[in-house]
């Protein structure tokens, strides 16, 4: 775990813990990546929330902290954790995440190593906006793949549209499209996808995406075995996701798109267009890997946010 903005002292929080507390954090984020199978970028979120937990609670009461410590904090030592993220500027969103790294190793202590404490649960997260997906027109989706690659030499213009592809025509998520492996590389109209929490899903594949591919492979300057990465950086290492969102940057800039319009928008863009298409909530659940269904009915809110503003945009009163 590394240090958040709010802590008051560069140490590494694990150092804040005794010994005890040090192999219970230990084992519970063992447990996060090996049976939750939590992505990295949750995982590196979770360890950063949970440090400044840590070191505020060290700080707080000025002391070490023990599995017995863990074991009988009150709401108010949560609620004074809560005010001091906030007050160090930390968003509602960010605070709200805070909260959930620590319910989940409260729940990880009750369920594996027999400490209770229910105080957690009675503390009310931040309220949080209730924010729309905002996802690209079909226009500016397609401009977005043609154009994405003229920036980059040959090959790597083909990556990266290969990559693009990938996002708006199957939904995928950036991690998924870039831990592809060369054993991945669709041979016929769908491909096999690891999600998060390694749950797999198939998903159709079209032409032009297969086609996209299949020039990057032919580009490509290194080898590509069935275990290597399919999608290669300049040095020949697994692809960065920063390259994509760099690439996506200067392909903003240039059809003059907003700030919005990121890799994961394009994800947005594949739900949302199928679903004005005449979609089915359930397929596209399928299609997205969402676990609940309520994650993909989001969507329908971006559709009718979009009919209502092209009404308001027709009868407006002058």
């Amino acid at each position: 775990m590394t240090p958040g903005s709010t802590q008051s002292n560069p140490t590494d929080p694990l150092e804040r813990l005794d010994t005890k507390a040090a192999e219970l954090v230990t084992r519970w984020r063992a447990y996060l990546s090996h049976e939750k199978r939590m992505s990295e970028h949750t995982l590196g979120a979770y360890g950063r929330d949970f440090g400044d937990f840590v070191v505020f609670l060290s700080d707080h009461h000025g002391a070490a902290v023990s599995p017995t410590l863990f074991a009988t904090l009150h709401v108010r030592d949560f609620r004074a954790f809560l005010a001091r993220k906030r007050a160090a500027g930390a968003s509602a969103r960010t605070t709200a995440r805070a909260l959930s790294a620590i319910r989940n190793f409260y729940r990880y202590l009750a369920r594996n190593e027999g400490i209770e404490n229910d105080a957690v649960n009675a503390v009310q997260g931040p309220k949080l906006p209730h924010r729309v997906p905002r996802p690209l027109t079909e226009v500016d989706a397609k401009e977005v793949l043609t154009r994405v690659g003229d920036f980059e030499e040959e090959w790597a213009s083909l990556r990266d549209a290969a990559v693009i592809g990938l996002l708006y025509g199957c939904g995928l998520r950036i991690s998924e499209a870039l831990s592809l492996n060369a054993c991945d590389i669709p041979r016929s109209d769908s491909m096999r996808v690891v999600g998060k929490r390694g749950k797999e899903r198939v998903v159709p594949v079209l032409p032009a995406v297969r086609d996209a591919i299949d020039a990057y492979v032919r580009a490509c300057p290194y080898t590509l075995s069935d275990d290597d990465a399919l999608f290669r950086g300049k040095r020949g290492g697994r692809l960065s996701p920063r390259l994509i969102q760099t690439a996506m940057q200067r392909v903003r800039a240039s059809l003059g798109l907003p700030d919005s319009a990121t890799p994961h928008a394009l994800r947005h863009s594949f739900a949302t267009h199928l679903l004005s298409r005449g979609g089915d909530l359930r397929t596209i659940q399928e299609l997205l890997g969402h676990a609940d269904l309520k994650a993909t009915q989001i969507y329908t809110e971006v559709d009718s946010a979009r009919l209502k503003d092209v009404y308001d945009k027709a009868f407006r009163r002058r």
